[in-house]
Formats: C-alpha cells, sequence, structure tokens
C-alpha cells in the first residue's frame, strides 16, 4: 500500500470509526495498521495554517478513536499479522 492509499485508508476509518470493528472481524490487517501509523504520527502542524478546518476535524477524528479504545492497538502486532 502507498502512504497516500494509506492515508486515504486511515482518514475513512477515523470519519468511519464504526467500520472499525467491521475490518477487525473481516481480518482487514493492513488497512487497520494504516490507521495506527496516521493517527500514532498525528496530524501535521502545518495544516493548522494551510486548512484549519480539515486540522480540527482530523484532530477530533484521532481524539475520537483514542477515547474508544484506539491507543490499545499494538503496531508491533498488526505488522506481525500483515507479515503472515
Amino acid at each position: 500500500m502507498t502512504p497516500r492509499e494509506e492515508e486515504l485508508v486511515a482518514r475513512l476509518l477515523l470519519e468511519r470509526q464504526d467500520l472499525i470493528d467491521e475490518y477487525f472481524r473481516d481480518k482487514r490487517w493492513k488497512e487497520l495498521l494504516a490507521l495506527v501509523r496516521f493517527a500514532r504520527r498525528d496530524v501535521p502542524t502545518d495544516l493548522a495554517a494551510t486548512d484549519p478546518a480539515r486540522y480540527r476535524t482530523l484532530r477530533d477524528q484521532i481524539t475520537r478513536s483514542y477515547l474508544r479504545g484506539g491507543g490499545a492497538f499494538s503496531q508491533e502486532k498488526l505488522a506481525n499479522r500483515v507479515a503472515s
């Protein structure tokens, strides 16, 4: 998956967090790994100056994801599942 594809998948899952459970059920490890990587990198701060609305939206979505338990996802374990 390219970096752009990872970003698009992560943004989709942040926007539609109800899909995360489905992705787990369907064992879509690559997409879930993309979400974890994106959330851990956080929203680029320069986006706050160039597109403040998008910055706030992404920040809110990442915060909501963490409040729903997204911080418990292990990037290492998901990477191992992708590799196997």
